[in-house]
């Protein structure tokens, strides 16, 4: 994670106007704020829109994600967490949200070179897991091809908002105030981790935060390298598209998936590494792509 490339300082230039640490915790308290209330919100408009009188319902049928309808409501739901950042910037730091992105040109082509580089890798490990466990039909073809505009969009909102938030605002103004990428670079990416735990899987539940930890450590390097989201996203929305489009496990998004199998993520050892060493091999590679 190269603190003093000029790619990097770049990007973080927008930040170090206020780069006060005070404001990047009451930042992080006032987006929760954000969030839970545009979560209010999001779910009042749809079940508004909807005529449903209650939604408990709504809520439910989106945690449950199990039916293509739960699982599109949970993804757009993620609007609520985008918003935090984009009203944070303008409003806490007098930054454009664009800042937050970095150059837009270079971001969507380093999205697409990265989004590639991860699909190659995505495709062999989906094989992979196609061999080693029994995959069933999950939505029939007919539908799913119908529901995958709306599902890829779905994802791109959902990786967008999380990159907004861990390595778009609070990388930058970590950046800002610290030099150390121990600081910038780690703690948010173990931060990312930690939020991806859950208590239902008991002591498993440390292999998902692991990889999801490896994962934000990547994505960190790959913002740090170019300068923009661009990459990290792209690595994000083809990981998290493969897994919630085409080949999806047991309890886990699967409402919109082509595919399903019985796995249950982080429930052995040796597949969080498998996990683990897909994500570093796509690491490599993208950073392959966007040397070229």
């Amino acid at each position: 994670m190269p603190a003093d490339s000029t790619a990097f300082e770049d990007y973080v230039a927008p930040a170090r106007a206020r780069p006060e640490l005070w404001r990047l915790i009451l930042g992080l308290v006032l987006g929760l704020g954000v969030y839970a209330g545009g979560l209010v919100l999001y779910f009042s408009l749809l079940g508004s829109a909807m005529g449903v009188a209650s939604t408990s319902w709504l809520v439910d049928v989106a945690t449950r994600s199990e039916r293509p309808f739960g699982t599109l409501v949970l993804l757009g739901s993620f609007i609520a967490m985008a918003a935090a950042p984009m009203l944070l910037a303008p409003v806490l730091h007098q930054r454009r949200i664009a800042t937050l992105i970095g150059p837009l040109r270079q971001a969507a082509r380093d999205f697409g070179r990265v989004a590639l580089a991860t699909a190659a890798v995505q495709a062999g490990a989906l094989v992979f897991w196609a061999l080693a466990y029994d995959v069933t039909p999950n939505v029939a073809f007919g539908q799913w091809a119908v529901l995958l505009p709306l599902g890829l969009a779905g994802v791109l909102l959902q990786t967008g908002a999380e990159e907004l938030v861990f390595r778009g605002y609070i990388v930058q103004q970590l950046a800002a105030r610290f030099r150390s990428p121990l600081i910038w670079g780690v703690v948010p990416a173990v931060g990312f981790g930690l939020l991806h735990s859950d208590p239902a899987m008991g002591t498993e539940t440390w292999h998902l935060v692991l990889a999801t930890t490896i994962f934000g450590l990547i994505a960190t390097d790959l913002t740090a390298r170019t300068g923009t989201l661009g990459a990290a996203w792209g690595m994000h929305f083809t990981n998290n598209a493969g897994a919630i489009l085409i080949l999806s496990t047991e309890g886990n998004i699967s409402g919109l998936s082509l595919f399903g199998t019985p796995f249950l993520p982080g429930t052995s050892g040796w597949q969080v590494v498998f996990d683990c060493v897909a994500l570093l091999v796509a690491w490599r590679l993208a950073r392959r792509f966007l040397a070229r």
